[in-house]
């Protein structure tokens, strides 16, 4: 039957081909009281160890086809079934409530999973999948349930899903697997971002794929505009078959853009920079073109583990990305981490309101020691290459001055010890919370730069939860009062003789860099995949022309109405 579905392009590209629908085995539950408690633990135990087995075995394989990092994911797993909080609630509630191991796993697993779902951070996000996936492993085992494997596939498909866990997308061999379209996610879930990083054209978040599809069916994915094409015609395969070849030209094109700076038509250059997560993302950076690393998050180095990160620890990762960067600037932002993000051997309070709580600057500024250990591994690492150190989530110049001062203090004593520490860090701050970007001109006389954080900074202005579909609809990157607080913000940094970047999504979409341009943003930084077309689109405008319409853009009364002007202006 000929259908048309429509989703969300998570990754760029076409794909043709048969589909194959990967169905959820069925992992229905139910308590049962048990008797011999100590042969449940052990039937527990032992299916943890069959998992761990086959964890490694799946991990062992990605790393022999895909390489070391793409096996990471899978390390990850395997720490998730030695994680004593999960292991031990399991086997609390066998023990202390008689239930079978089944039961326990999925009450436990349940409950993390919806703690880290609720918390704003793709990261976190990411982790909820994996206990997930782990979880569905473990059932499966002491169900006796066979969990279906992507990684036997040998022929060209496009995987049809209700979602893809991070053990299915690890498993996918780009060779054979042609794309996928999935029921739900977005452009930043887990598969999306997974699927861009090996480069599978991807629809996702398109609702009734897996009702509509069946293995063996003809599919077209279209990753440019979102669309999936069920048991196409002819002229359908043929148009797709030319608009895959087209994209492929253009990624050509792309490509010979790699060494090049980034200089708009009319002769002007801004900097186009990544974001990254861990050292190991600085290839893709540099694949990609990469000017700079924008925003280093260095939440990840205290994530996954049961204890702080040493000063050498961190020393080490720092050291690793601005050597390896050559002299280009490295951004680094100190820790964010509290609230929405939180770190099992970190006790802090449940919040009513996580992302307007003890969170990133605010909690560093009271758990000193924390806070100090890391500015002594970015002063270090200093010496090493240009690396530059962000404050995130500055509400006050209070906070700005405690946070500089603490650096300071830390540089003295590391200089009088006799430490290499460069004399050229540049200090600067995120900026997402509204009343910095309105109060952008005292904080720019106490900064070397800003880095705009778009994700939080469209949340809070528009008081509405990114990650709540209700409200989903309040998400407006070109809303008129969105893009006032980023020119106060731009502009304020010029009057100082400082720089201004963005490190949000926004940077990187094709709507939104024209007007980032009108308005004078000097660096923009996102997913490294995004650097090229940024930079091919770049070179087709001019900052001269934009400044006037983008100026204009900041009087019209709706984001539908800016994003309809960008267009025509585009052409698009």
């Amino acid at each position: 039957m000929h259908d048309k579905l429509t989703g969300i392009a998570a990754s760029a590209g076409v794909a043709i081909a048969k589909a194959f629908l990967h169905e959820e085995p069925d992992l229905t539950i139910e308590r049962k009281e048990i008797s011999n408690i100590e042969a449940e633990v052990n039937r527990f135990e032992a299916a943890l160890t069959q998992a761990k087995q086959e964890l490694s075995e799946i991990k062992d394989k990605t790393e022999k086809d895909l390489g070391p990092d793409k096996a990471e994911i899978f390390a990850a797993h395997i720490l998730v079934l030695s994680d004593p909080e999960l292991i031990d609630s399991v086997k609390e509630k066998i023990q202390n409530d008689n239930q079978n191991a089944e039961f326990a796993m999925q009450e436990v697993s349940t409950m993390f999973v919806t703690m880290f779902e609720n918390m704003d951070n793709e990261y976190m996000k990411e982790r909820a999948a994996d206990i997930r996936d782990v979880s569905k492993r473990v059932l499966g085992i002491l169900l006796g349930v066979k969990v279906q494997s992507l990684a036997t596939i040998s022929e060209e498909t496009i995987i049809i899903a209700e979602d893809l866990t991070p053990s299915d997308t690890a498993q996918l061999n780009p060779e054979f697997i042609k794309g996928f379209a999935t029921n739900i996610g977005g452009r930043t879930s887990h598969s999306a971002i997974m699927s861009r990083s090996l480069e599978i054209p991807a629809v996702v978040g398109a609702k009734t794929v897996t009702t509509k599809i069946s293995t063996g069916t003809t599919v077209i994915v279209d990753g440019l505009d979102g669309n999936i094409i069920v048991d196409p015609t002819e002229e359908e395969i043929q148009f797709y078959t030319d608009k895959r070849k087209r994209y492929q030209e253009q990624k050509e094109q792309w490509a010979k853009l790699v060494n090049d700076s980034t200089v708009t038509k009319d002769g002007v250059h801004v900097e186009l920079a990544a974001n990254i997560g861990t050292p190991k993302d600085v290839e893709g950076v540099l694949n990609n073109g990469g000017e700079a690393v924008g925003l280093y998050r260095t939440e990840f180095l205290y994530m996954d583990r049961t204890e702080l990160p040493t000063e050498e620890e961190q020393f080490t990762a720092y050291k690793e990305v601005v050597e390896r960067m050559e002299g280009k600037p490295v951004v680094i932002r100190t820790l964010d981490i509290g609230g929405d993000k939180e770190l099992s051997y970190l006790d802090l309070p449940k919040e009513m309101n996580p992302f307007l709580g003890f969170r990133a600057i605010r909690l560093c500024l009271e758990e000193k020691e924390i806070f100090k250990t890391q500015l002594r591994a970015l002063l270090r690492a200093s010496a090493f290459g240009n690396l530059k150190i962000m404050f995130p989530m500055i509400a006050t110049l209070e906070e700005l001055r405690a946070a500089k001062s603490m650096l300071n203090e830390e540089k003295d004593k590391l200089v009088a010890d006799g430490v290499d520490v460069s004399d050229q860090i540049e200090v600067g701050m995120m900026v997402e919370i509204p009343s910095t970007a309105v109060a952008a001109d005292l904080f720019a006389k106490e900064v070397d730069f800003f880095s705009i954080g778009t994700n939080d900074l469209i949340q809070y202005t528009m008081a509405a939860d990114r990650m709540n579909e209700r409200v989903s609809y309040l998400y407006q990157p070109y809303h008129p009062a969105i893009l006032r607080l980023v020119k106060m913000v731009i502009d304020a940094a010029h009057k100082e003789g400082k720089w201004a970047g963005m490190c949000g999504e926004m940077a990187g979409d094709e709507i939104a860099i024209p007007l980032l341009l009108g308005l004078g943003l000097d660096e923009f930084s996102m997913s490294a995949t995004s650097i090229l077309p940024a930079r091919s689109q770049l070179l087709t405008l001019s900052k001269e022309e934009l400044s006037a319409f983008s100026n204009e853009m900041l009087t019209l009364d709706t984001a539908d109405e800016v994003e309809k002007k960008v267009r025509a202006y585009l052409d698009m």
